[in-house]
């Protein structure tokens, strides 16, 4: 996955499923949970399969790799603490494994985005703890 690099906004610490999720982003490790009968990847996080219905399941360790499937982009800040990083991209990446999630993007300029893009997933420490993923293209 790609290097380190800090977020000038806080991370989220949700409780429940979605707060293990950003546990394990806190530990630098990309997680999405597998359902443990028919092995499909699901993101949000929830406790039954959408395929089988299992409630079992398990966080898997994720590639990294996906493709950038849609974004959109921010030209005002929502909180005062995201406005030094105005405008930027908020992306949704389909990820190698199937599931898409939803992140900021790195080292590639907002008109430079375009469908199908290949990407890597970063993880940064957030401003006051946590952690929060981000794309950046491949190569």
């Amino acid at each position: 996955m790609a290097g380190e690099i800090s977020y000038p906004v806080p991370a989220p610490s949700p409780p429940g499923l979605n707060g293990q999720w950003y546990g394990w982003l806190g530990k630098g490790e990309l997680r999405f949970q597998r359902c443990v009968a028919c092995s499909v990847w699901r993101h949000p996080p929830r406790l039954l399969c959408a395929e089988c219905g299992s409630d079992e399941w398990d966080w898997t360790r994720s590639g990294g790799h996906g493709r950038l499937f849609s974004w959109t982009v921010s030209h005002r800040a929502p909180d005062p603490s995201f406005a030094a990083v105005v405008p930027y991209a908020v992306v949704v990446v389909e990820m190698d494994e199937g599931p898409r999630l939803v992140c900021s993007v790195r080292d590639i300029s907002n008109e430079e985005l375009r469908l199908d893009l290949a990407v890597e997933i970063g993880i940064a420490p957030g401003r006051k703890g946590g952690a929060l993923p981000y794309a950046r293209p491949l190569g």
